[in-house]
């Protein structure tokens, strides 16, 4: 079944940057862009609410000019757009079957916004079988060149996998490096096995043994991708502020998530929140098992 980049629009000045960040992909990747706009009428008794027809109108519009604002600025773009009658996060996720990735828009900007008003694409990114990125309003302009794509490399490479593929497949469509950042902190003595700590003395020292680690686990990519530039990065610190530090200059941060079940429903984990509300740039969010 062929792929495609599906990009939700709402109208929003964000979820317009979104659409036009997806462009400019599906354009790299020579793939095709869906835009969705989610409408689902629901009469209420309030005062001067809008009838089912006005709403309906105002929907069409909304899609049918983002359609024609990036018809417009890539004439080459195999596009197509739709109504779904859901919810957002409903309408996003009905697409995943076809989807090699969701592009959303952000309003957040810091943990505390970040959390108020983007608790849609939150629930999103964090459902989502297929990556996710969210680009605010802002990084529509991101320039996709000049830039390294960064992303994090954490566990064993079976755990990493995911991430690291999606980001040397961007890198690759772009003509962009990557930057694989490992993270690291000194852990209880326990937290190490017999085995691992062997290995470790045997390398002289955790450091090495981190940096072994990242090679390992960056090596079938390299093969498969032998044109991609690659910088091996291991320093230590907390992972999301390590990641936040080295993506500056990035075009895109490239983050792993492992859905997690809360009381208040599903979490995209800690590296993945900061990644979300605090780095310069879109952020890819892609899960794994």
């Amino acid at each position: 079944m062929s792929r495609e980049i599906v990009a939700g629009v709402d109208g929003s000045p964000e979820s317009l940057a979104a659409a036009e960040w997806a462009a400019r992909e599906a354009g790299h990747r020579q793939l095709p862009l869906r835009l969705v706009h989610a409408w689902r009428w629901e009469p209420l008794d309030i005062p001067l609410q809008q009838d089912r027809a006005t709403q309906q109108r105002i929907a069409d519009e909304v899609l049918e000019s983002a359609r024609a604002t990036l018809a417009a600025r890539h004439p080459g773009l195999r596009l197509t757009a739709g109504v779904v009658p859901d919810t957002p996060v409903a309408a996003l996720l009905s697409t995943e079957e076809r989807a090699e990735m969701l592009v959303l828009g952000s309003r957040g900007h810091g943990a505390l916004t970040g959390f108020l008003l983007g608790s849609y694409g939150r629930q999103i990114i964090a459902e989502a079988t297929r990556p996710v990125v969210s680009v605010r309003s802002r990084d529509g302009k991101t320039p996709d060149s000049g830039g390294e794509i960064v992303v994090g490399q954490q566990g064993g490479a079976e755990d990493s996998a995911p991430a690291l593929g999606f980001a040397f497949e961007t890198a690759a469509a772009r003509g962009a490096s990557v930057r694989a950042v490992r993270a690291w902190n000194l852990p209880p003595l326990y937290a190490y096995s017999p085995a691992s700590l062997a290995l470790a003395d045997e390398l002289g020292g955790l450091v090495p043994y981190e940096e072994k680690a990242l090679h390992e686990a960056l090596a079938p990519w390299r093969e498969r991708f032998p044109e991609v530039e690659v910088i091996e990065h291991v320093e230590i610190g907390s992972a999301g502020q390590v990641l936040l530090s080295s993506s500056g200059a990035a075009q895109l941060l490239v983050v792993g998530r492992r859905a997690r079940r809360g009381a208040l429903g599903s979490r995209i984990g800690s590296v993945a929140h900061a990644a979300l509300h605090l780095a310069p740039c879109p952020v890819a969010v892609v899960p794994h098992p």
